[in-house]
């Protein structure tokens, strides 16, 4: 590892402080976390921006605040009322860590949000840039928030070589926030980063012309902006295939299944789904094309050579309604749908139960069953 740029002495430092505070109060973004220093607020806003757009988390963060505008209330929410207000931000593990954490402070700290950054840290889906962008902005605690904004920044500030994408490499950018971090205003330090490295100093054409760090920049000034910051590509996600099957009853309604208790989407509603090998879905894929000629379109599953392991006692229209993909941190899902009518003997899973499409609404769906919800609806067209 190398930083090149080691010339910045104490004065300019301060400098660069005072014309990067300054500029932030003149460019910051206008957000509705920004109104307040509670550090409930702050904490939720956090959480949600966590794999996120700014532009798509406010809406939610209005309507998370407002049915939850505790701790107590949060610690006490029913968890399948708090992933429905969570519903379509995905990675749903965040709000099931918000409501255990928010627990942990009823218990730990007397219902009272910590100020200390350890005991910050010991709640539950807080971790080190979490902890440290609520200790800066709630607290004024000198502490730097070190997220990918952050390590493009001082990458092209000092011409750090380290690779970020490696774990060591946050201590290196640990020292050198706290050599930058003002004390008078560590909250408004943070947020500028975030704002500049959102806005300004991008991953690709940076705006390096209206950056308030210019002048103190290494890749600046010997034009290098887009050798930093360093990181390795991230492993592609892993494919993986699924037939998701539509059953309706003769009430019209349609089957849900409880996802397990523990794992990924746990405990919310899909259509069942079939894991299937890739030669068996593109098989599927082809010879019952969703533009197949509408002849014959239904037949008692024995008697069609549909997917394998689809259920019995299912009369199934003999192709497919289409196919949705959804990207996982580490998944790629690609699933097509089957329609089916249950006869009467039909016994549904354990974890299972038929639902009108009008009650869909109140039951919490994931993305990808949000998707094969839609592909079911145009089909009807």
């Amino acid at each position: 590892m190398s930083r090149q740029n080691e010339y910045l002495n104490e004065k300019q430092i301060k400098k660069l402080q005072t014309d990067f505070i300054s500029w932030y109060e003149n460019e910051r973004r206008n957000l509705p976390w920004r109104q307040t220093n509670d550090p409930y607020f702050i904490w939720i806003s956090e959480i949600m921006l966590q794999q996120t757009r700014v532009d798509t988390v406010i809406a939610y963060f209005y309507r998370f605040t407002k049915k939850y505008p505790t701790i107590k209330a949060l610690a006490q929410s029913d968890e399948q009322e708090l992933l429905k207000v969570w519903e379509g931000l995905g990675y749903y593990s965040r709000a099931r860590n918000l409501k255990k954490a928010a627990q942990q402070i009823m218990t730990e700290f007397d219902g009272v949000f910590p100020s200390d950054i350890e005991a910050i840290r010991s709640l539950k889906g807080i971790g080190p840039y979490t902890a440290g962008a609520i200790a800066s902005i709630a607290f004024q605690k000198a502490e730097p928030a070190i997220d990918g904004n952050a390590m493009r920044v001082i990458s092209r500030l000092y011409g750090v070589d380290s690779d970020i994408a490696k774990p060591a490499s946050r201590k290196i950018f640990d020292e050198i926030l706290r050599k930058l971090i003002p004390t008078s205003a560590p909250g408004d330090f943070n947020q500028a980063l975030m704002d500049l490295g959102s806005g300004v100093c991008t991953p690709k054409k940076p705006e390096c012309l209206s950056c308030p760090l210019k002048n103190f920049c290494f890749s600046y000034k010997t034009q290098q902006q887009e050798k930093f910051p360093v990181k390795t590509k991230a492993t592609k996600p892993k494919d993986v295939y699924y037939v998701a099957i539509a059953i309706v009853n003769d009430s019209g309604e349609y089957l849900l299944v409880q996802r397990p208790d523990e794992g990924l989407l746990a405990k919310m509603w899909t259509f069942p789904l079939i894991e299937v090998s890739r030669k068996d879905f593109e098989m599927a894929q082809k010879n019952f094309a969703k533009n197949a000629a509408p002849i014959d379109l239904f037949s008692v599953a024995e008697e069609v050579p549909l997917p394998a392991s689809l259920p019995q006692d299912v009369v199934w229209q003999k192709r497919h309604l289409g196919e949705i993909k959804h990207i996982f941190s580490h998944l790629k899902w690609h699933v097509l749908l089957f329609y089916g009518v249950a006869q009467s003997n039909f016994a549904k899973p354990l974890r299972g139960r038929f639902v009108p499409i009008k009650e869909f609404s109140t039951y919490v769906f994931p993305k990808p069953q949000q998707k094969l919800v839609d592909l079911l609806e145009k089909s009807k067209q």
